[in-house]
């Protein structure tokens, strides 16, 4: 009992602000464009710049962490790539979906309510793991014949580049400029889950049947190759655990973007989505359990 309570408590505050995002979008229907753009352009850029040239964190310490969210990565991508052509899906829209979660928005507060603010530089060393393979291999995956430089040159990229040579170099912020960089940096973990309600206030379904399938394919795919990994890579219990969470986490909604932008039937992959961020209530408890 105590376990389940402990994992209903990690999860509900998470459901709570994207709930309340939900019901905004739906009484208001705001115009986020501008509170994307700055948490893309300035948020999370700080936040993940702040977390990577802090003393505390040494990219060489999370390699075998990489390492295993990679291999899940690829193996959720070999997975899904092989159901698609068993049941005759668009393997350019399903297989990005199934490969790329959503470690932003849901995994980073997630891990950091899990498992302590002291997980937070490996939460985000997944997350950078994770958008520079979505904005490098993924859209090539989404769109072969698309140019990635724009994206490459994107706020989000130059601040994982500049906290790996920051780690690397031993360098830090002092502690007055660290701590307003931190702020705000901080501030793109609620906003990020706000946002996400109010996004799927705007989804339209229209393929359940392929939602449910995506929704189930992505944590469990993902679980299969990272419980073993949990073995033989050489992690500590709270790396293990976000390495856990993190695979089982639902489809990310760039998924949906970069479908829409590259026009890889957009209606199929907001099904998964939204199905999948749905069944997260079920799956994410699962992995938690997992990793206690």
């Amino acid at each position: 009992m105590e376990l389940i309570l402990r994992i209903v408590g990690i999860i509900t505050p998470v459901l709570i602000i994207s709930a309340v995002g939900y019901a905004y979008a739906l009484l208001r229907k705001p115009d986020m464009t501008w509170i994307n753009r700055l948490s893309t352009d300035l948020l999370f850029p700080l936040l993940i710049y702040t977390a990577m040239a802090s003393k505390d964190f040494d990219i060489r310490e999370f390699l075998p962490l990489i390492v295993g969210g990679l291999l899940v990565l690829l193996g959720s991508g070999a997975i899904a790539w092989g159901v698609a052509r068993l049941l005759g899906y668009n393997p350019r829209a399903f297989v990005p979906s199934m490969m790329f979660s959503n470690v932003g928005n849901m995994g980073l507060p997630l891990t950091l309510l899990a498992f302590g603010p002291e997980t937070l530089p490996a939460a985000v060393a997944l997350f950078m793991t994770v958008s520079l393979s979505h904005f490098t291999l993924g859209i090539r995956i989404c769109a072969p014949d698309v140019s990635v430089k724009g994206i490459l040159r994107g706020p989000m990229l130059w601040a994982m580049v500049g906290g790996v040579v920051s780690s690397l170099a031993g360098f830090t912020l002092p502690e007055w400029l660290a701590s307003g960089t931190r702020m705000l940096g901080d501030a793109a973990i609620p906003l990020g889950l706000f946002t996400l309600g109010v996004g799927f206030a705007g989804f339209r379904i229209r393929r359940w049947s392929i939602g449910i399938v995506g929704a189930a394919l992505c944590p469990l795919s993902g679980l299969l190759i990272a419980w073993p990994l949990t073995h033989l890579l050489p992690l500590s219990p709270p790396l293990r655990g976000a390495l856990l969470l993190n695979a089982a986490l639902p489809p990310a909604v760039m998924n949906y973007i970069l479908a829409e932008r590259y026009q890889q039937e957009p209606a199929l992959v907001a099904a998964i989505v939204v199905v999948g961020n749905i069944a997260s209530i079920f799956f994410v408890p699962l992995s938690l359990y997992l990793a206690f």
